[in-house]
């Protein structure tokens, strides 16, 4: 057991970086809040207490239910590809196949392309109506090519995004998958259960766990989803592909509104940490199960 003496010295060591962190966290958050209480515009930077008109602004902006709609239609469009898509990777790929390794890496290649780049890649030489990828097969089977950000600007974005994401969920599934004891599905052949029947029944089962910590990281990353909006769609056409979090972006640099930019900052955090605490309270469950 550890003296009093280890441990007074353990809490000393760790104090620095500990008092960093919450510097950087509560700096940031306590300034947000200042600032969400006050009438401050950058083209006319004198603040004066504003009490709760920025949030009654925020709130009753036309586009505010909206950005909650598209964040909630983006959040669980990208969990649903990427799950369902992750699972059957996942199960290819614990297959005795030629070039494993090779294509392991070319799967999760996808993770380490920053937001950006991505979205560059998606917009200019896969969906671009006039020479990407997309188009070109289009015309080469006779349809007509499609104008993915201006028809289905949304969509385009949760493909983009479940793209970049779809190699983490493979890899955490992918892990869980190859825990699984292979007695258990030799037993199960054995007793006549049929491949879907396995799968239903041992490997779902197994794969639980890792789906729902899949879920949880994921959503707390997706709800903050600004990168690909801005270099897509810029939150277009009118606030089809807005968010929260680019709906923030635009009150504060493109109405150059601190105040209610900050508001709707505190916002998405509590609504953020409201979806958190669903999610850690349903993993819980999970891994008490």
């Amino acid at each position: 057991m550890a003296t009093r003496e280890s441990r007074t010295l353990a809490r000393i060591m760790m104090a620095p970086s500990v008092i960093v962190l919450l510097i950087w966290m509560i700096v940031p958050l306590v300034l947000t809040l200042w600032f969400s209480f006050q009438n401050y515009n950058l083209l006319n930077p004198i603040t004066s207490f504003a009490g709760l008109l920025n949030y009654q602004f925020f709130v009753t902006d036309p586009a505010f239910l909206q950005s909650i709609g598209n964040t909630l239609l983006l959040v669980g469009g990208v969990l649903l590809i990427t799950v369902v898509g992750g699972i059957l990777l996942a199960l290819l790929l614990d297959q005795p196949i030629f070039g494993q390794g090779i294509v392991r890496i070319l799967v999760i290649s996808p993770f380490f392309i920053m937001p950006p780049v991505a979205a560059l890649i998606w917009k200019n030489m896969l969906m671009h109506p006039g020479y990407g990828i997309f188009a070109r097969i289009a015309e080469t089977f006779g349809f007509q090519p499609v104008d993915w950000f201006a028809q289905f600007p949304l969509f385009s974005i949760i493909l983009i995004v479940a793209w970049q994401w779809l190699p983490f969920a493979t890899l955490i599934l992918l892990t869980a998958l190859q825990s699984l004891s292979e007695e258990q599905k030799e037993a199960a052949e054995m007793d006549g259960a049929n491949a879907l029947r396995r799968f239903i029944y041992i490997v779902l089962p197994h794969l639980a766990r890792a789906i729902t910590v899949v879920i949880l990281i994921q959503t707390i990353f997706l709800l903050g989803i600004f990168a690909e909006v801005l270099v897509t769609t810029n939150g277009g056409p009118g606030y089809n592909s807005t968010n929260l979090a680019f709906l923030v972006y635009r009150t504060a640099l493109l109405s150059f509104d601190v105040g209610g930019a900050s508001a709707g900052g505190v916002i998405a955090v509590i609504l953020a940490n409201i979806v958190a605490i669903f999610l850690m309270r349903a993993v819980g469950r999970n891994l008490d199960a």
